[in-house]
């Protein structure tokens, strides 16, 4: 009986290649789009409204403590400093809106000279955090 014998046997092979491409340029995009949110890194007891919503878009995030100490991006900042930081973060996300995150024993005088400095930094979107009752 003869046996028949193959000279050359090719072993099946998948080119992933493409593939690759496609998930490296997915990963691209979703790093691209992504808009990061900085927290303020400070502990703050916002007050309740029955009326409050929450903002999608709101990436500039400044906190007051009831000691009108200012936090933005995880540090303490002055008053004076509210502005140019504003302005910095603006540049990097020039659809952010801010969202100001007021503790509700800060004094409305404070809360007042921030929304200022918002506004001299050229963002019109300006929200104040709250809490909706029992959530």
């Amino acid at each position: 009986m003869a046996t028949r014998r193959h000279a050359h046997t090719e072993d099946a092979e998948i080119n992933i290649t493409p593939m690759l491409d496609i998930v490296f340029i997915m990963l691209i995009f979703f790093i691209v789009t992504t808009s990061f949110t900085k927290e303020t890194g400070a502990t703050i007891v916002k007050p309740e409204a029955p009326q409050a919503v929450a903002l999608r878009n709101g990436t500039i995030l400044i906190g007051v403590k009831p000691n009108d100490d200012i936090w933005m991006a995880k540090r303490q900042i002055e008053m004076r400093e509210v502005r140019q930081m504003v302005e910095r973060a603006k540049s990097e996300n020039p659809e952010g809106s801010v969202v100001i995150i007021a503790d509700k024993g800060s004094r409305i005088g404070t809360v007042t000279q921030v929304m200022d400095q918002v506004k001299l930094a050229g963002v019109e979107g300006i929200a104040i955090s709250a809490e909706v009752p029992g959530g």
